[in-house]
């Protein structure tokens, strides 16, 4: 590979948020299985990464669009990571709902949920064979700053790393509240603020840039409303899945803060030479490839 083959590579691998959340959502996976010994059948990673590429190859393919795999493919390693179920026909059928809901669900050009999410709370209310499971990651010190820090750079890379930190904020104080309400020591909320399960959500669901609002100010309102809703499942109706349903049920909201929090949808970034030649889009002055954003 030539140098100037080498930076255009580099820089398109650089640029976009989902080349790194895909390195990191398989990291998980990886660390999943062999670190903390997940059970995590082969045909249910076959079933959700093939119905999610499926699904959007031929949604895309009936709209006439160019097919991008690094957005199923998001979801994909997302259901992988939360959903269980001893069916296959589960695991695909969570693929088809989650990419379906973004062509369906749609407001204003922007999809309503976000697909893991809608795939996961969806298939899980209808089917007592599949279940969320946000406790098997645990709240283990180190994984948790693992999670942090790695969160950190894919949020700080889609610009979405307020929403994230508004909600673990929001939740610190509400979980902190209820044991000084309670009077419990402070090592249990100290405990939950670690739980793996609650900082995947906050670093790589609600950080969704096509699904949160579009405005700083709209997101700092909306990560406190999810966590307050969370907290209330999960506390009030003893689900430990609350955070995560509290996202579906407070993500048709987001249209109205919209409207309120008026700001430019997000687009994923787009590498100049997927669509001219690579060789001139090297900056002769910089000696870097440049970059347009999508439409």
């Amino acid at each position: 590979m030539s140098k100037t083959q080498w930076i255009i590579v580099r820089d398109w691998l650089s640029t976009d948020p989902r080349h790194y959340q895909i390195a990191v959502l398989s990291t998980l996976i990886l660390l999943g299985v062999f670190h903390f010994g997940f059970e995590l059948p082969w045909w249910h990673v076959v079933g959700c990464v093939g119905s999610t590429l499926t699904t959007q190859a031929l949604a895309d393919k009936v709209l006439g669009r160019p097919f991008d795999l690094r957005s199923p493919l998001i979801s994909a390693l997302s259901l992988t990571i939360l959903l269980r179920t001893g069916s296959v026909t589960l695991s695909i059928a969570a693929g088809v709902l989650a990419i379906s809901s973004k062509y369906i669900l749609r407001w204003n050009g922007k999809h309503i949920f976000n697909p893991a999410n809608f795939g996961l709370v969806v298939l899980s209310t209808l089917f007592s064979a599949a279940w969320i499971s946000p406790g098997q990651w645990g709240q283990a010190p180190f994984f948790a700053l693992l999670l942090l820090s790695l969160g950190g750079v894919v949020t700080g890379k889609a610009k979405r790393w307020d929403v994230s930190l508004a909600l673990l904020g929001s939740y610190a104080v509400l979980v902190f509240a209820r044991a000084l309400w309670l009077g419990d020591p402070m090592t249990i909320p100290v405990h939950q603020m670690q739980s793996g399960a609650l900082l995947i959500f906050a670093f790589f669901m609600i950080s969704d840039p096509k699904t949160t609002p579009d405005a700083r100010g709209g997101r700092l309102i909306y990560a406190p409303i999810v966590a307050i809703i969370g907290f209330t499942i999960q506390f009030g109706f003893y689900n430990s899945a609350g955070i995560i349903l509290g996202l579906i049920l407070t993500a048709p909201f987001v249209p109205l803060i919209d409207r309120v929090f008026k700001n430019h949808q997000y687009v994923w970034p787009r590498h100049k030479s997927s669509e001219t030649n690579p060789a001139s889009n090297i900056n002769k002055e910089t000696n870097h490839a440049s970059f347009i954003p999508a439409e």
